[in-house]
């Protein structure tokens, strides 16, 4: 029965692709998006599929390298050449952290181009479509949303939690990864490390760095990017803020300014508690059993996410991804800066400079920086205000409802496509599993995958075979779901209630 409910899923869920592949393309070509109307339809159906494309190599890869962190780089020299270059630029020092860094940013952007280029304007209408069809996938933003999220994301991240090597060994791959660092070099998100700093004074713990102390020189350009950081943030908020009070953005007719401001404000928060909530679930494996306190929500979440059969952690994973894209297409809709003829420019800055204003892309600015990647920082160091946070429990049931609709199905569909096409193979044949690894005296070092405050390592897994394989690679997993199974334990003791069901999964993982 289980077996044939995913098969309808699959179906119904490919179907709702491809109709909004057509409508996403039918926008276009009808010259009813941002860039198909000002620029080409061309030039706009190539922006899509490119920024698309990069997106699910951005994703895949960054699974890619934080999995292979901790392995032994000799074993894939020879198999493996790009992936074993992206290794040596990715896995030495601090640079896992950078890439992080500049990778958050590039997703958010690649996003807000794909809403540029495929996103319908106000009123869009073509083909003579009924207005049930335009209200449900295109007013609403679904039809972008599943575009994006099962091409782009999805399909990339599934492929890439079993096939590490293989998916990364391209030279787009490497392409990306000097994307990201050279993001990072440029400074214009070192005003992240301020926070960095802040978040680990106010949790009692220094940053750990893998690197050599700097040198005076390098202190001054590091502290300069971020004072350059700090001030292009603060003219971003600015231009954003006054944007949406004076009701100057592409946001939907007839949401007074007032409510555009709260509907921003309250979207980067739940972005940034579902970023958050990755590094807590991953941060708490460090945190003793007795110090989680007593808050019930806590108890609670940890119950759910180890709950059945099938572990839901996988289902989250996907719930959230969803979520976030969702959140991040409504907030590029209500930041874009859009202005009327007659209307002056904002700060009265040439033509030129408005233009990049109207793009959208300061929105997300701010959002990388304000609603992503300070919220993981602030996780990674205060893991416990997560898991005991209300609204974590609260998030965490949309995310499984949503996945088990079955809405991104054809995510899976795609992978499996892909690998075909691919010819992708599982990692253990050519590295061989971590225990073979040992007894070939080429052993895991799990010191090569930085976590703790200030690091946005995210957990990985979106599959309950990748789970259980991450369980015997990474004993810090596995310690952390010990120790959920313990705390539960104790509570069945204590309350003598029989509650076996809610750990029967993890057990058995």
């Amino acid at each position: 029965m289980g077996r044939l409910l995913n098969i309808l899923k699959g179906i119904y869920s490919v179907i709702l692709l491809l109709v909004s592949v057509v409508l996403v393309q039918g926008l276009i070509f009808n010259q009813q998006t941002k860039l198909s109307s000002e620029v080409h339809p061309v030039f706009a159906f190539f922006a899509l599929w490119g920024s698309v494309g990069c997106l699910t190599m951005i994703e895949g890869g960054q699974g890619s390298l934080v999995g292979l962190a901790p392995v032994n780089r000799e074993l894939y020299k020879e198999s493996h050449r790009i992936a074993y270059k992206c290794s040596i630029v990715a896995h030495n020092g601090d640079r896992l952290d950078r890439y992080l860094l500049g990778r958050q940013f590039m997703v958010v952007l690649v996003v807000f181009i794909v809403n540029m280029a495929g996103a319908p304007l106000k009123d869009a209408d073509f083909w003579g479509l009924p207005s049930w069809i335009k209200t449900s996938f295109l007013t609403s933003g679904i039809a972008m949303i599943l575009f994006t999220c099962m091409v782009g994301q999805l399909n990339s991240q599934v492929n890439a939690s079993h096939h590490m090597l293989d998916y990364l060994n391209n030279w787009v791959g490497l392409f990306t990864l000097y994307v990201a660092n050279l993001i990072e070099f440029s400074g214009l998100l070192h005003a992240s490390y301020l926070l960095q700093l802040i978040v680990g004074n106010l949790a009692g713990t220094p940053i750990e760095s893998y690197e050599d102390p700097r040198t005076w020189l390098e202190s001054f350009f590091f502290w300069f990017r971020c004072l350059v950081s700090f001030a292009i943030l603060g003219l971003c908020t600015s231009v954003t803020m006054i944007a949406l009070f004076n009701d100057q953005t592409t946001v939907w007719e007839g949401i007074p300014p007032g409510v555009s401001v709260v509907i921003f404000l309250f979207l980067m928060c739940v972005v940034g508690m579902l970023e958050g909530m990755q590094i807590a679930f991953f941060a708490a494996a460090k945190v003793a059993t007795y110090e989680r306190g007593e808050g019930i929500f806590a108890r609670k979440t940890c119950a759910l996410l180890y709950f059945g059969e099938n572990n839901n952690l996988p289902g989250f994973m996907v719930g959230r991804q969803l979520c976030v894209v969702s959140c991040m297409f409504f907030i590029a809709r209500v930041t874009s800066v859009d202005l009327e003829e007659d209307e002056e420019n904002i700060f009265g800055v040439p033509d030129s400079i408005q233009q990049v204003f109207n793009t959208g892309l300061l929105g997300a600015f701010v959002l990388t920086i304000l609603g992503s990647i300070s919220w993981q920082l602030v996780a990674s160091a205060f893991p416990l205000a997560f898991i005991q946070n209300p609204l974590t429990y609260f998030l965490l049931r949309i995310c499984l409802a949503l996945e088990a609709t079955g809405i991104c199905q054809a995510a899976w569909v795609l992978a499996s496509i892909h690998k075909k096409i691919a010819g992708f193979e599982r990692d253990e044949v050519y590295i061989g599993t971590a225990e073979e690894r040992a007894k070939q005296e080429m052993a895991d070092d799990a010191a090569q995958l930085p976590l703790g405050a200030g690091h946005m390592i995210k957990l990985p897994g979106f599959s309950e075979a990748a789970l259980k394989e991450l369980l015997q690679k990474d004993p810090s997993i596995a310690q952390y779901i010990k120790k959920v199974l313990e705390d539960m334990k104790f509570e069945n003791d204590e309350d003598d209630e029989d509650d076996d069901d809610d750990t029967q999964g993890c057990t058995e993982i």
